[in-house]
């Protein structure tokens, strides 16, 4: 199945069994927009316990048990990543629309721990979906050189590694222009694991209830390059954008090329709102690859 939240794109791949070899080269073959399906990437559909009892995981993470379902995710170019928020809420819709899980508030496990979701609306093909994210923690402030420009941020940790980068003076205008194609280099010292990273402009005041401000987001992710919206990179640009204004809780609505994403940041937990959308299904051809 093919799904898309704000326009970050996966294959779900229901194996219950855990019978499919995950390999890079077809990860990245089935993520290829020419020669294969095309994503941003892959979400294996399967239980905590399945893929303990596989090997696929080595044990089974704190707060999740056997029988939830976990969300096996692999970039586009076939490494393993700890976290996906635009993925977990199209894994929550696809697990809901299947009904594979009961009720509207329930656990997906992941390599960065529990995540509690919650399925407000859904049809077949559209759902929205929150996702308690976890707190979020700062790490040591950083740059990165995109085309041979600096870019000043700040490490946030919300389950993987971000350097957002709240740029003052940058317009909507400006941000669009920046060419994430080109070459980028980061301290690898401070992200020996690779980084994600978001270039975000300075927040305005909004006029919805409740919301703090607004921002907008482009993102270059570790193993895929430029995303159309990245789900922990939203909320690691919202709590960036409120670190830049002196605060550290408070609700921020982030805009991406893909689509608008309302981010909540606690002291202890963060929350991720936004929508799913279930595009179809299919069989792969047996001797594609």
């Amino acid at each position: 199945m093919k799904g898309h939240g704000t326009q970050n794109d996966f294959v779900l791949l229901p194996d219950p069994g855990v019978a499919l070899d995950l390999t890079p080269e077809f990860v990245s073959a089935l993520c290829d927009r020419h020669r294969g399906i095309g994503a941003d990437g892959v979400l294996r559909v399967a239980t905590a316990g399945a893929l303990r009892d596989a090997g696929v995981l080595a044990t089974v993470p704190d707060a999740i048990s056997d029988n939830d379902w976990f969300m096996d995710y692999r970039n586009g170019d076939g490494s393993i990543a700890e976290m996906c928020g635009n993925g977990v809420r199209v894994f929550a819709h696809y697990l809901a629309a299947h009904d594979l899980v009961t009720g509207s508030a329930f656990v997906v496990g992941s390599r960065a721990g529990a995540r509690p979701v919650v399925v407000h609306e859904r049809s077949g093909t559209h759902a929205e979906v929150s996702v308690s994210m976890g707190k979020v923690v700062f790490g040591t402030d950083s740059k990165a050189t995109i085309d041979g420009r600096p870019f000043a941020g700040v490490a946030v940790d919300v389950g993987n590694p971000h350097l957002a980068c709240v740029v003052e003076g940058l317009s909507a205008a400006d941000l669009d222009v920046v060419d994430l194609t080109a070459p980028i280099t980061f301290d690898s010292g401070d992200f020996p694991a690779g980084v994600n990273i978001e270039l975000i402009t300075p927040p305005v005041p909004s006029s919805v209830d409740g919301v703090t401000g607004e921002v907008r987001m482009r993102v270059h992710e570790r193993g895929v390059g430029e995303t159309r919206s990245c789900g922990t990179g939203t909320v690691a640009a919202a709590a960036a954008a409120l670190r830049s204004i002196g605060r550290t809780t408070g609700t921020i609505i982030v805009d991406v090329p893909g689509g608008r994403i309302t981010v909540t940041v606690g002291d202890d937990d963060s929350e991720l709102r936004g929508p799913s959308i279930l595009v179809g299904a299919g069989i792969l051809n047996e001797g594609w690859l």
